[in-house]
């Protein structure tokens, strides 16, 4: 009977610490489960925390750019631990620091990519019709010339530079979080709070930013984490072909091309930038499945 007693006790107690968790608890109860997505988001913090003080333990003068040409093709040791290049510079810091740069390019295109294409989602997919037709039709023609050819198109025309390399990319990018949008928004446009809020008089932005918006976000969530991934290797694609960010900067992309004429004989000026590319695009890639899973189990 005594056990029977605590036992009773014991469970309204465990469902009323289960109601207080709010959407983000719960979120991350179930992300934390993932110990590939803890592995990745892991990785990611630790990049982000480099290229925030990149700065301030790597001088950019004398360690970054400035030539050393009696320490120039070294191969990786305990004083270079990634080698030196054909400059003598280090590629170990030239990685850490061209961190931020890679980083800052595919947080920033996604954001650009994010915000136009799920405003335009939002409307398509809410207010339907003519609207919805011109919308989608746009995002055809679009949608018809392949990512990447778009993205050197844009960059040839817009010049070098890091800026035109994020807005390129980032323009791109807006027709596939358009798509993803409205067909989130279809799938709430029909629920019985939104007809609610239209008898009561709520205007049509009122109801898209307050009810739409919120409740079509875990998707375009899940596909911000995994997108930011493919934009660095396309803006990586984009370096190694020169229309990137021009040298000395440390860009992945770039250092891959300027270890190109030495891949054979040196073979670490192209092997070290590429798993740095590849470790950060997988890492986005874990966290964006363990948010998918978190967010819609």
């Amino acid at each position: 009977m005594k056990n029977a007693t605590k036992t009773a006790a014991a469970a309204p107690q465990t469902n009323q610490s289960i109601k207080k968790r709010t959407m983000a608890q719960e979120t991350w109860r179930r992300f934390k489960k993932n110990k590939g997505a803890m592995v990745g988001a892991s990785i990611i913090v630790l990049l982000i925390l480099i290229s925030i003080f990149a700065p301030m333990i790597i001088d950019w003068d004398t360690q970054i750019v400035a030539m050393n040409m009696r320490e120039r093709l070294q191969t990786p040791s305990l004083k270079h631990p990634f080698g030196t290049d054909y400059m003598g510079r280090d590629i170990f810091l030239r990685i850490l620091y061209g961190a931020r740069y890679s980083l800052t390019i595919g947080v920033l295109s996604i954001a650009i990519a994010c915000a136009g294409g799920f405003i335009l989602g939002c409307i398509a997919g809410f207010k339907g019709g003519w609207v919805e037709n011109i919308i989608m039709r746009l995002g055809d023609i679009v949608r018809g010339v392949p990512g990447t050819l778009l993205c050197i198109a844009l960059c040839a025309a817009l010049g070098q530079g890091m800026t035109n390399m994020i807005l390129a990319c980032g323009l791109g990018g807006i027709v596939t979080f358009m798509t993803y949008t409205r067909a989130s928004v279809l799938s709430v446009r029909g629920n019985e709070y939104i007809e609610a809020a239209k008898a009561i008089g709520a205007t049509d932005w009122q109801i898209i930013t307050k009810h739409v918006m919120p409740n079509a976000m875990s998707p375009i969530i899940v596909q911000v984490s995994m997108r930011i991934g493919g934009t660095i290797i396309t803006a990586a694609g984009m370096s190694f072909l020169g229309l990137g960010i021009p040298l000395p900067t440390p860009e992945w992309g770039a250092m891959l091309s300027d270890g190109r004429p030495y891949i054979t004989t040196c073979p670490w000026m192209t092997i070290f930038p590429g798993l740095a590319i590849l470790v950060t695009v997988i890492s986005f890639n874990l966290m964006g499945d363990g948010l998918r899973d978190a967010l819609d189990p």
